[in-house]
Parts: C-alpha cells; structure tokens; sequence
C-alpha cells in the first residue's frame, strides 16, 4: 500500500507516549474529520507556527473507527533507549495487528514536553530536542528525529495535552465549543488550547515557544511548595498529579495508597483523606481561575487518573468561581468523553 493510498483510506497510526503507558492505535478516520490539526513539529524540524495547519472541519456524524490497539507500560525509569525502543516495537505490534504498512501510513505522536533546538551546554542543535517532559530522561534528547528513524517515516508530533483537547474538541466533550482548554490531571499536569474556526474546523494552539495551556508549571507557593522536576518550588503539578496527591497523603498519614483508595476513603471515615482532597479542590480552583482569567475558554475538560476525582465536578466550580475575575462562571467544566483513548485518537488526527 503506498502512503497516497493509505491516506485516501483514512487509515493512520497514533501514538501516545505517556509517563505510565504507551499507547499506539490504527484508525480509520471519516475523509471529513481527517486533519482536523496539523503537527506541532515533525522529525527533525524546531517548534512550529502558533496554529497547527488548515483542515476540513470534523461533521457531526463523524467517529473514529479504530482498528487495532496496543498498549505497554512506559517505564521510564529504564531510561531513554528503552523508551524509543519500546515505542518503535509498539508502532510496528499495531500495525501488524491491522495488517497495515508502517512506511505507508501517517503516523502522529502525542508525548509530554515540546521542543527545542538549544543543546544543555547553551549551544544549538540541527535537530529537535525534547523539552520540559516529565518523563525527564527524553529531556535534551531528540527523540523526534531517533524514532522517525527506528520506523524509517516521517512522524507528526504534539504535546498530549494538546492531542488530548483536539480529540475531545473533535469527538467528545467539547464538541462545538469555540475555544476548549484541556486539562490532564494524571502523572503530571498539563493543558491544550484549541480553538474552532468559524468553519468548524478545531486546531491545536501551540504559542510562540510550544508551552501554550501548561498551566501545570503555574507556581502556586514557590518559596515554601514541593519541589518540581522543573527546577522550581509549588508548581501546580507539585500539588494535583496524582503522584503528588499520593506522596502528601502517605506523609500525613503514615500509610501509602493509591489516588482511587484517597477517594474512597475521602467519602467515609478517613479524615486525612477528606482533607487533603478539600485542599486540592481549592488549590485547583485557584489555579483553574488562573486559566480562566487569561484565555476566557467555553469548555474545560479533565482527563487524566485525577479527573476521575467527584469532588472536581461537585465542588470544583465552586472553588474556580472564588477566583475568577467576574461575578459567575460561565465555563463549563466536564469530565472527559473519550475516556483515557483521548490522547492517542488526537495523535492520529496530526498527520
């Protein structure tokens, strides 16, 4: 199958490159939902311009239809090698699995951080390098350029935040909405900013130096708060990942539990619990009217293991409204529609 073909199929690969999975995907895409974004950045190539490239606008009646889908633990902590490694295996697994051509197919890749040319030592790179991931061992490295090679094709990349609010903008829960802030409340925290055209057409906003919507990097107290892989001190990812909300609760209580055990426990007799959860909501309020306050969007989504928290949608509006600059909040806040497939469906709409 030659890549024209497959292109006129709508067939294409997406890839989500998360702190805890990797998940990769063949979908068939409807011709009218097909480039509803274009990259961030391709292999090699620095940051690019602020909206991501015109599209036919996404119909009404359009889903995506997927054909094969694979998933494995990111485990980060092998470091780098293993991560392109396991990425490329994971490319080439789905699409055996669809029995189609990798070469032929476009291929996008949703994966935290953005890029640039600036080398660690101060000096310029001819190729992408990765930065502001928390999956920091891709920081400095030019994991664009390494796995475009391994597949042996070009590849389109965003951030998976912004990957993650195109899906929901084109597919899910902030279909139809003008200007749609995603949020990922998961391993760390991030945000996506897409904005729909008069035509109906979503599109990734990326800004000037690839970090629009990381609100997740907004430091809330940095003298005194957790310290951040980033450098800084109370960064919002210090206080609402899911790690964070774990390690703070371990602490207080002397007992470690996952983020779903807090919650529960947050519902009846654990007091730790139903403080500490209290606390985030309000720090999430504060923070969210942060965002609320700069772009003034339609819809916020969550997703991410957090989002997943009851207390976001019961008391969250009440906690951003405390802090916005009006009188009400019109914002709608809402929880993901596309479960946590958002990011590697976005990917696929790159190419």
């Amino acid at each position: 199958m030659t890549a024209s073909s497959a292109r006129r199929r709508g067939q294409r690969i997406g890839v989500d490159l998360g702190g805890t999975k990797i998940e990769a995907v063949v979908v068939g895409l409807d011709s009218a939902a097909r480039g509803a974004a274009g990259p961030t950045s391709a292999a090699g190539a620095g940051p690019a311009s602020a909206v991501s490239g015109p599209a036919p606008a996404a119909g009404a009646g359009d889903e995506p239809r997927v054909l094969a889908r694979a998933r494995v633990p990111t485990k980060r902590e092998l470091g780098y090698e293993h991560v392109l490694e396991a990425t490329r295996a994971l490319v080439f697994e789905v699409a055996k699995q669809a029995g189609v051509d990798v070469i032929a197919t476009p291929m996008g890749v949703a994966m935290p951080g953005s890029v640039t040319t600036r080398r660690p030592d101060g000096g310029r790179s001819d190729v992408a390098l990765v930065k502001n991931s928390n999956t920091t061992c891709l920081n400095g490295r030019p994991f664009h350029a390494d796995l475009a090679r391994a597949v042996g094709r070009e590849i389109a990349f965003s951030n998976d935040a912004n990957c993650f609010a195109l899906a929901e903008a084109t597919w899910g829960a902030a279909r139809g909405a003008r200007v749609t802030f995603g949020v990922i409340l998961g391993t760390g925290v991030g945000g996506g900013v897409v904005l729909t055209s008069d035509a109906g057409t979503p599109r990734a906003w990326d800004g000037a130096q690839g970090i629009a919507g990381e609100w997740g990097h907004v430091t809330l107290d940095p003298e005194r708060g957790p310290a951040c892989y980033c450098g800084r001190r109370g960064c919002v990812e210090t206080y609402l990942s899911g790690p964070a909300i774990e390690r703070e609760y371990a602490q207080r209580s002397g007992v470690p539990r996952s983020l779903a055990e807090i919650a529960a426990r947050g519902k009846k007799e654990d007091d730790v619990a139903r403080t500490l959860l209290d606390e985030r909501v309000e720090l999430f309020g504060r923070a969210l009217a942060t965002v609320i306050d700069v772009l003034d969007p339609d819809v916020i989504v969550l997703g991410g293991g957090v989002s997943n928290l009851e207390q976001l949608y019961e008391a969250g509006p009440s906690a951003v409204a405390r802090w916005i600059f009006n009188d009400e909040l019109a914002t709608r806040i809402v929880k993901h529609a596309l479960g946590d497939s958002a990011g590697v469906l976005g990917a696929a709409l790159l190419p």
